[in-house]
């Protein structure tokens, strides 16, 4: 079926900054443009994965974002259009957004797209990857070793899940890498060894990096005004 990925996935983030004025709002009008909001990303995730992070307090440029997982690509855009029937979405900027699919990937044994599953864990940190051009000169032997480098060093981080899935013609990045983890510390740890790896020395592009707190998406939103925070007088 068209818009359909045979045996893979389609994966979408999309990262929103609301505007600063919509926290004059009365505060009944900001409760009921959240409850809108909320209620259609709930909606949603009974036909797709929809997961929701918080980054307020930890980035300027954004306060939240959504990772999206489905087997079609018609969900992005239908989902996307439902978002912007709410309240809440003229409120609210889009400064980020970045869409990928699964494949199989030429390093491993596999022969199938890897199915990309959340583990649920409390953060995931997310950023596009460009290689410089260079690294496609050299010969398939030197490449897969290099990999075979990368990938045991990954090996050696048991509580951080990857998640890279590819956008080669399909966005402005070559891969999107979004890791699970316990503490955003252990992901630094990770990229802090990898740097001194063979493939590190080919990497172009892996910026802006985002470490989203896993929420649900009534919180995340609550987050934008401190409305959890409000104590009654």
């Amino acid at each position: 079926m068209s818009g359909e990925q045979q045996g893979g996935q389609y994966v979408a983030y999309s990262f929103y900054k609301v505007d600063p004025a919509w926290r004059r709002l009365p505060v009944e009008e900001r409760a009921a443009g959240k409850d809108a909001f909320a209620e259609v990303v709930e909606s949603w995730a009974e036909r797709l994965e929809v997961r929701a992070y918080s980054t307020a307090g930890v980035r300027p440029d954004c306060d939240f974002f959504l990772w999206k997982i489905t087997e079609r690509y018609l969900d992005l855009g239908e989902l996307g259009a439902a978002l912007n029937a709410t309240p809440l979405a003229g409120w609210l900027e889009t400064p980020y957004s970045y869409l990928a699919t699964t494949k199989a990937s030429q390093y491993s044994q596999a022969r199938r797209p890897r199915k990309v599953v959340p583990r649920g864990h409390p953060y995931l940190v997310v950023y596009p990857f460009v290689k410089t051009r260079p690294w496609y000169a050299l010969p398939l032997e030197d490449r897969q070793r290099a990999m075979n480098e990368h990938i045991e060093i990954g090996a050696r981080y048991a509580t951080i899940q990857n998640h890279t899935t590819y956008s080669f013609g399909i966005d402005d990045q070559e891969f999107m890498t979004a890791f699970e983890c316990e503490e955003p510390s252990d992901f630094m740890h990770l990229m802090l060894t990898l740097r001194e790896s063979e493939a590190s020395r080919y990497t172009e592009r892996d910026t802006p990096i985002f470490v989203g707190q896993a929420l649900e998406i009534r919180a995340a939103l609550d987050a934008l005004d401190g409305a959890a925070s409000r104590v009654e007088a």
